[in-house]
Order: C-alpha cells, then structure tokens, then sequence
C-alpha cells in the first residue's frame, strides 16, 4: 500500500475497500477565497447594529471546512466620545462581535482607523452561506464606515478541515 504526500494536492490515500479509487485528503489547504466591499461612505447614529453593506457568500466545498473571515474597514467616529464595534453575522445571525475601537475628532482633518479583524468560523454546511458585518456605536455619536469614500472588504478563505 503506497500513501503519496504531494504539497500542491495533499495526501492520496490508496482505497483498501473493493478496489474503489484512491481518496483525496486535504488539510489546511485553502480551498477558494470570496471577496465582497463596499465603498460608500455610510453613518449611523445610535446603537441599533445597522448593516454596513459589506456582505460575502462562500459555498463550503465540505461540511468540515473552516472559514477564515477577514475584515478590514476604514472608519471614523464624529468625536471623541464616541466608540463603535462591529459584529460579523452568517446567514442573518449574529455571529461574533469583534473589537471595540475609538477614534479622535480632529476636526477638519477626521483620523481615519483603518480597522482591521479576523475570524475563523466553522458552518459545517456545504450550503451557501452569507457574512454580514453590521455595525453598532456604544456611546452615541456618529460613526462612519467606508469614510471618504474608501473601500472596506471582506474576504472569507476556505480552509479544508
């Protein structure tokens, strides 16, 4: 019986059961990668989540694939007392919620936050599935995404598991 290592394809497995083909096995290999943004700069006031418009759909090759989700979203918050989060949704449920950050107001020169996560999901579906980022505030304030008209992304990387 010969198992065969290759680095692009993974490990062949030789069948052992009735003479069927030999199995593919993956591990930690990326699959494909999906990315959605989103560059219109958008507010919200309060601290409702509210959809940002930056959403991705993947479809896992196998029940047992991970999803490495990776946020990036150029903000601002209209003042110094404010402070926002964001939280990831799959298929219109939250998910997870991620890093507070806050930011200072400057004036006429707002400082943008090149805010940035990631998350590793496992669905353990082979259904399409939707990632929605929604954004909250905390304190009030008006808090920005996609500032300036900047593109925020969303890239969900599928890992074999």
């Amino acid at each position: 019986m010969t198992t065969i290592v290759d680095g692009t394809t993974g490990i062949t497995f030789p069948s052992t059961i009735g003479g069927t083909s030999a199995v593919q096995q993956y591990s930690s290999k990326v699959l494909q990668i999906v990315q959605g943004t989103y560059s219109t700069q958008t507010s919200m006031t309060g601290t409702t989540a509210t959809a940002t418009g930056l959403t991705a759909t993947i479809t896992p090759t196998s029940a047992t694939s991970k999803i490495l989700i990776k946020v990036y979203i150029p903000a601002y918050n209209a003042s110094a007392s404010t402070n926002a989060y964001y939280i990831i949704y799959r298929n219109g449920s939250s998910l997870q919620q991620l890093a507070y950050y806050q930011t200072s107001d400057t004036g006429s020169n707002p400082l943008i936050v090149p805010y940035n996560a990631i998350y590793y999901d496992s669905p353990a579906t082979t259904s399409a599935t939707t990632y929605a980022i929604y954004a909250v505030g905390v304190t009030g304030g008006t808090h920005y995404w996609a500032f300036g008209n900047l593109q925020c992304s969303i890239t969900l990387m599928e890992i074999a598991g």
